[in-house]
């Protein structure tokens, strides 16, 4: 439990995945009655941002940064090149495709493949980051 709720910024974190992965989940098992994908492309793109930033706060990726420039500080959980941020790279890059893509998208079909890849994207994420924290 300390893994998750050992402070204010990993107890956010911690409701922000819960609530972004119950949003993505609610969306798939009601797809058949969302007319607007495009909305749910862009809550999934800003929400997913916003947990991203938090999620990066948790785990020291400023410090990891910092350590590898100028060696000024300890680094943080993960290394800069390392499974995790290698990983989480891919998954945004996903979502990036995806954010980009979807207002280009003709119709709402499309828009929904590109939820899915988005959302492919940042399950990728969250799932990778989490099993390296439990592993460290």
């Amino acid at each position: 439990m300390k893994l998750y709720f050992e402070n204010a910024v990993a107890t956010a974190t911690t409701l922000m995945i819960l609530a972004l992965l119950g949003f993505i989940g609610w969306s798939v098992f009601n797809r058949v009655n969302i007319s607007c994908w495009g909305r749910r492309n862009a809550a999934v793109l800003i929400f997913g941002l916003a947990v991203c930033c938090f999620a990066a706060a948790r785990d020291g990726l400023d410090k990891t940064i910092q350590n590898a420039i100028d060696g000024s500080c300890t680094p943080g959980l993960f290394p800069l090149v390392s499974i995790p941020t290698i990983v989480g790279c891919v998954g945004a890059l996903l979502i990036i495709i995806a954010a980009i893509a979807t207002p280009t998208a003709k119709t709402q079909h499309a828009r929904e493949v590109w939820f899915y890849v988005m959302s492919g994207g940042a399950v990728l994420k969250i799932v990778t980051m989490e099993i390296a924290r439990m592993i460290l």
